[in-house]
């Protein structure tokens, strides 16, 4: 089954999409899972993962509503106030969500760039440990220092770094900075990563495969393909490509591993990390 880890529905407000500013005008509607379908269809990707893009108990009730009704949504990524003293009440009241296969907190949002240090942060993710989801690291590279401190705590925990951790992507020079730590992060075995949202990231419009493929050649030699996860971040990534052209641009990339090897990035390691 070919799997996209990664995109988000949601219905558009704004109070709730506070971080979309006038550069993502195009975002600013409704994105559901009929905008998706044929976009799926159309690429040969059979399902997805929706993750959240709120903070907030309500979309994850809203993204499970969702999944009760697509069947071409898999599993869901949600939200819960892992710092709150009552976290485990949540993580018990929405595991038991058979849809449910993780949780995340946009981290790299937080004014604290020391945030996923943070003891009340640690306690919730120590207890979330305890249960068979995983969790996904959305941070920026800046952050890869902290987050491999943090991994290390949480040894138990299958977690899964979203976007590559947002590497500087830009045609002046390759972030060396992003590589050193992004192979000291794949050390650790419990620690997967999602090629994802790449596009978003380049410093400039414009790009292509040669510009992406230092980066993804990096995270290959890193973690290898055995722990890597396709997903698209629809619809963010329309800001930088189409649906079609980012699968097209990741075939490409992965084209010269053994078939096995793409079929595991494309939806194999997917289905083992979150759905099993």
């Amino acid at each position: 089954m070919r799997i996209d880890s990664h995109q988000h529905f949601w219905q558009y407000n704004t109070t709730d999409y506070v971080w979309m500013s006038d550069e993502h005008d195009q975002l600013r509607r409704d994105f559901l899972p009929s905008d998706l379908q044929p976009l799926l269809e159309a690429a040969g990707i059979d399902g997805t993962l929706a993750v959240q893009a709120r903070q907030l108990t309500q979309e994850t009730d809203f993204l499970l509503g969702l999944a009760k009704d697509h069947s071409l949504i898999k599993g869901v990524v949600g939200w819960i106030p892992l710092c709150a003293k009552d976290a485990e009440d949540y993580i018990e009241r929405y595991v038991q969500h058979e849809k449910i296969i993780g949780f995340r907190h946009v981290v790299h949002d937080e004014p604290d760039d020391q945030f996923i240090l943070r003891p009340d942060f640690n306690a919730g993710i120590k207890v979330l440990s305890r249960y068979s989801v995983c969790y996904d690291v959305l941070i920026f590279e800046r952050h890869l220092p902290q987050t491999i401190a943090f991994v290390d705590k949480h040894p138990e925990l299958q977690m899964v770094v979203d976007h590559l951790a947002k590497p500087r992507i830009r045609r002046e020079a390759f972030d060396e900075v992003w590589a050193t730590n992004i192979r000291q992060l794949a050390e650790r075995e419990h620690v997967s990563c999602k090629l994802s949202g790449m596009t978003t990231e380049v410093q400039g419009k414009e790009w292509d495969i040669e510009l992406l493929k230092p980066y993804v050649d990096t995270l290959l030699e890193a973690f290898g393909p055995g722990r890597i996860l396709f997903g698209s971040d629809w619809p963010v990534c329309l800001l930088g490509t189409s649906y079609g052209r980012w699968v097209e641009t990741v075939t490409q990339l992965i084209a010269d591993l053994s078939l096995s090897e793409q079929r595991a990035i494309m939806g194999g390691n997917a289905a083992r990390v979150y759905l099993k």
